[in-house]
């Protein structure tokens, strides 16, 4: 099998061209250093059948960041039959140097202009003969946003590949790659013979919005009244979609489960209906509301609004020890912590790294806002939830600022902060389908895991020993809760909700499920029982640990496997309980001496 890599500066459209050309769903985000991973698919150029690797963004093979150390192992321990070098075509002059590299590493490669439409608005123009002579390799131009000049790329590498008469060796580009190529003369004289740059680009109209979107009083406030909005109209659209769900939900196991498992015996039907059912079924009612959060972000970032949000915060953020790019790993850890942590490769500074680590598993990933939206659907009225919503997002970035300025004084830094503000976008369709794809994908594949096989435990945890009423103090369960009530009481979590809690260290997608489990019931039932078992207090007490305590497992298995030391995953482990618990008790015993 031949092998093709990927590989590119960040923010060129590297990922957006793998998905067009596989057909998978890498995530593509609008900032510098979203692929961290090597992601791989399968794909059939001309007459092979060839292995696509997409290799992490760098800007330089003789950097030093761990994303371009990545880069360097690969093609240095690796076979490479072809590498596709994505540039972005409006910042050529900047970025031809990275082809002038593959090209002394004598690896067989395309030079792929990505972005020509942005080019073509920009009056940039290219002399594309002139260039692959000049750069002794074959130039494309393509928009892989709109997919055209993809199958002239296939084309184009198949006949690479079919003339290449020898693969180069990886030890061979090992060596090389110990040699500091000094081409910057080189690349300046290929641009200016080459390619024409309107001496002002038309960036119009992204300066016209940055003006207001970047202003240094009014920029943070409309980021926030627009992160509200967003929420406002999330549930709005999406509570409707959600109770659609639930009762179709409840029609399934009235109509056709609880017939059809009429004769079973009592402790599989329990299992199967108050079990696995009800958990799954509970937790799956929430996915519309996940997917439409996901389908929205997905365009805020890949409109490049999230790179501006990274500069505003970096003043404040430098004083907290950390930077622009930390805000921005703190908001894809609103996505999941995993990939946000994976995505502090690109930091230099050990420190910066470390701290930033430290801070990403206090963001409110998709896992916790499961647990929000039922809670909030439970507790409060439809117009107080989008901002009951808003402040725990408002509190997750608190505690992440509070946590950088306690230990900041642990974790030094001196790398200096550069991001490049990439002009506005707006996703195509398919860019968008892909993106709420992927989390619709993800629930399914840990619903098959980590949630049937929580809520299973849950069932047996609240049904044993059988000799005690269901989910009583007698159970293995409520012994359980019964240990730790002197801990949680305290905080108003009850044996219930602490039970939830503890199978939500597997993974938080399971807290949900758990409660319709341990409650016996799902759907409306489930929320009207348990809206008259707590109040809001407790509720909102309960929300806020679920928000601080402990991230899922995966998290912590990278947060060891990025910082390489079990002592810092510890450390985070410990601090986001101590914090988690602190908060939960200063909020739930005030708002008890105010009489709430």
């Amino acid at each position: 099998m031949k092998r093709i890599a990927l590989l590119g500066m960040p923010n060129t459209g590297k990922s957006t061209l793998f998905n067009r050309l596989s057909g998978a769903s890498a995530r593509v985000g609008n900032w510098p250093g979203i692929t961290v991973d090597l992601m791989s698919a399968k794909v059939l150029v001309g007459g092979h059948i060839a292995e696509l690797i997409d290799l992490p963004g760098l800007y330089d093979l003789h950097g030093f960041s761990d994303d371009e150390q990545v880069v360097r192992h690969f093609l240095s321990n690796n076979e490479v039959d072809l590498v596709l070098i994505v540039l972005n075509s409006t910042q050529i002059d900047r970025q031809l140097s990275l082809a002038l590299q593959i090209r002394s590493l004598g690896l067989p490669a395309v030079l792929v202009l990505n972005m020509q439409d942005e080019a073509k608005r920009a009056g940039i123009t290219f002399d594309i003969e002139r260039m692959a002579n000049k750069i002794s390799m074959p130039v494309l131009r393509l928009s892989a946003k709109y997919g055209d000049g993809c199958p002239t790329l296939l084309q184009k590498a198949a006949e690479v590949i079919d003339q290449q008469a020898e693969q180069v060796s990886a030890a061979d580009i090992a060596k090389r790659l110990e040699a500091d190529n000094q081409i910057d003369a080189e690349m300046q004289a290929i641009v200016e013979q080459s390619v024409q740059i309107p001496t002002t680009l038309n960036n119009d109209t992204t300066d016209n919005i940055d003006k207001v979107l970047l202003h240094p009083w009014l920029g943070l406030p409309i980021f926030i009244l627009a992160t509200f909005l967003l929420f406002q109209f999330i549930f709005t659209v999406g509570a409707p979609l959600q109770d659609a769900m639930a009762w179709l939900f409840d029609i399934t196991r009235t109509n056709i489960l609880e017939p059809l498992l009429s004769s079973a015996p009592a402790w599989l039907n329990g299992l199967l209906l108050d079990g696995i059912y009800n958990g799954v079924s509970t937790v799956a009612a929430f996915v519309p509301i996940i997917v439409l959060f996901f389908l929205v972000m997905s365009m805020v970032e890949d409109s490049g609004y999230l790179s501006r949000a990274a500069f505003l915060m970096d003043a404040f953020m430098a004083k907290l020890g950390l930077d622009g790019r930390g805000f921005v790993m703190v908001l894809m850890g609103f996505g999941c912590n995993v990939p946000a942590l994976m995505g502090t490769r690109v930091m230099r500074s050990k420190g910066m790294r470390l701290l930033t680590m430290l801070t990403i598993p206090l963001s409110l990933c998709s896992a916790r806002l499961q647990i929000f939206i039922f809670m909030i659907a439970v507790l409060f009225e439809p117009s107080q939830a989008a901002l009951v919503m808003f402040s725990l997002y408002m509190m997750s970035l608190f505690t992440i600022f509070l946590t950088a300025i306690l230990f900041k004084g642990r974790f030094e830094n001196n790398e200096p902060f550069i991001l490049e503000l990439p002009p506005y976008r707006f996703p195509t369709a398919r860019q968008i389908w892909l993106r709420g794809w992927q989390e619709v994908k993800h629930f399914l594949v840990r619903a098959s895991k980590f949630i049937i096989f929580g809520v299973v435990m849950v069932w047996l945890l609240t049904n044993f020993p059988n000799n005690v009423p269901v989910a009583s103090e007698g159970t293995y369960a409520g012994m359980i809760g019964s240990f730790f009530a002197p801990l949680l009481d305290p905080i108003g979590i009850d044996t219930k909700l602490a039970i939830a809690l503890i199978f939500g260290f597997v993974a938080k997608e399971i807290v949900v499920g758990s409660l319709a489990v341990i409650y016996g019931l799902q759907g409306d039932a489930l929320m009207a029982q348990m809206a008259g078992n707590l109040d809001w207090v407790q509720g909102m007490s309960f929300m806020l640990f679920s928000l601080i305590y402990t991230p899922c497992l995966s998290t912590i298995a990278t947060l060891k496997s990025e910082s390489k030391s079990s002592g810092f995953m510890w450390l985070s482990i410990v601090w986001s309980l101590a914090l988690a618990w602190f908060i939960s008790f200063v909020f739930y015993q005030g708002a008890r001496a105010l009489g709430f």
